[in-house]
């Protein structure tokens, strides 16, 4: 049997039956704990959890399945040119994920602007960056939601975290 360096799983049958609520729950109580730890004004508690959420593996397997499974431009192809991943491909692709490599360059599209002649610039980014910038995301997300205004709602994410 074909092993994979993470957590013993195997490539294409078992990307399918990962517990995809049981790593949800494992990331909201890091990103619970991050929250609380802002609001309480520790700030090296923040950066550690911040650090322990970006190496976590269910958080790395949670930022992958959104880019390339879940969200609408998943086979949308950056610079490199892959367009989609296979399973055990999106399983190298959770183990390469570190956060001190840089970015490769975007690829650039330009895209109508609507009701108009002109057009403007999009760019593209790899399978690669799109699931860091989602780590990222999900690390920094309860950091700043304890920040912001309570009464404030305009480009908040849906789910509330418990404070």
């Amino acid at each position: 049997m074909n092993k994979s360096k993470a957590r013993g799983f195997s490539s294409m049958m078992e990307w399918n039956q990962v517990n995809w609520r049981k790593l949800e729950k494992r990331v909201f109580k890091l990103q619970t704990r991050i929250h609380r730890a802002e609001q309480r004004g520790e700030y090296k508690a923040v950066r550690r959890l911040q650090k322990t959420l970006m190496k976590s593996w269910s958080a790395r397997m949670l930022a992958v399945r959104r880019v390339t499974q879940d969200n609408k431009g998943k086979k949308t192809a950056g610079v490199d040119g892959i367009k989609m991943l296979t399973p055990s491909q999106r399983f190298s692709l959770v183990e390469q994920l570190k956060v001190y490599r840089q970015a490769k360059p975007t690829r650039r599209v330009w895209i109508d602007k609507p009701g108009k002649a002109e057009k403007r610039p999009l760019g593209i980014p790899t399978m690669y960056d799109r699931a860091l910038q989602g780590l990222a995301k999900s690390a920094l997300e309860p950091e700043w939601e304890a920040r912001f205004e309570p009464n404030s709602y305009g480009f908040r994410p849906g789910v509330r975290f418990v404070g």
